[in-house]
């Protein structure tokens, strides 16, 4: 008798009761807060009355907890627990690195994972393009505060008191801006385009983009960069360039628990 062979993993039958329930936890996570029975329900696509078991049965595990005093619903201790048992196994980096490997075949050009390391901005992952770009680079390599864009975008979403120090040691010459007037001419804009950018004038022909991530407390953990001919390369904050490098850092940040879960 021939033993039928098991399905692809993509065609595997699961608990179908668990994935209509899980709709409920979806929908708590990406709500964010306490949630009547009926908003809830309706947020999931079902019926109160349909939701109701589902969530007694979740209430028992400690996936979700009911206010006694409100009667609203939340997620309970053991959704914490593996929320924060997730957060602490992810690696940003490696998390990172599959969109950008998708980019870099997308475009042609270079892509650069930075972060920030004791001397600052710091190369950790690059996949180079066939074009030419006349720029040293390789993991480990340093970037400036003030004239490449992964560095700009550190200094604009880093505390001062960590990024400043790395500034004013750039300034020794003299020919940077004091930086009351970096902060206001240049880093009030990176924040305000979710961006940041140089166009050919920090480095003669070469243009660059870079988007930070960040984890669930907020703050900024890498840059992802993108570096080409300024020929080649569209740095306009509303081009095509720039709209895919936001969303790639919008997908990693997501997944390190920035923002509601599935927004």
């Amino acid at each position: 008798m021939n033993t039928p062979e098991p399905k692809p993993e993509h065609e595997q039958r699961g608990i179908q009761s668990i994935e209509v329930g899980g709709q409920l936890l979806r929908a708590l996570a990406h709500q964010g807060r306490p949630m009547a029975l009926k908003d809830l329900a309706a947020a999931a696509g079902m019926a109160a009355a349909k939701a109701h078991p589902y969530l007694v049965s979740f209430g028992k595990i400690g996936l979700v907890e009911q206010d006694k005093a409100s009667g609203r619903y939340g997620l309970g201790p053991l959704a914490l627990q593996l929320g924060l048992m997730s957060l602490q196994q992810v690696d940003p980096v490696r998390m990172a690195a599959p969109l950008l490997d998708e980019l870099a075949a997308e475009t042609g050009h270079t892509l650069a994972i930075a972060v920030w390391g004791t001397a600052g901005p710091t190369i950790v992952w690059l996949a180079e393009s066939p074009a030419a770009v006349h720029v040293n680079m390789r993991q480990g390599t340093v970037f400036s505060i003030a004239g490449t864009a992964s560095g700009r975008a550190f200094a604009a979403h880093l505390p001062e008191a960590l990024v400043r120090p790395f500034y004013e040691a750039e300034r020794r010459d003299d020919t940077l801006a004091p930086w009351p007037q970096f902060e206001r001419q240049v880093l009030a804009e990176v924040r305000a385009q979710g961006l940041s950018r140089t166009d050919g004038g920090v480095v003669a022909g070469v243009s660059a983009l870079a988007a930070p991530v960040f984890d669930h407390r907020g703050a900024m953990v890498l840059a992802l960069v993108i570096i080409a001919p300024s020929a080649a390369m569209d740095t306009a904050w509303d081009g095509a360039m720039a709209r895919r490098l936001r969303e790639a850092a919008a997908s990693v940040s997501r997944r390190l628990g920035h923002g509601p879960a599935g927004a």
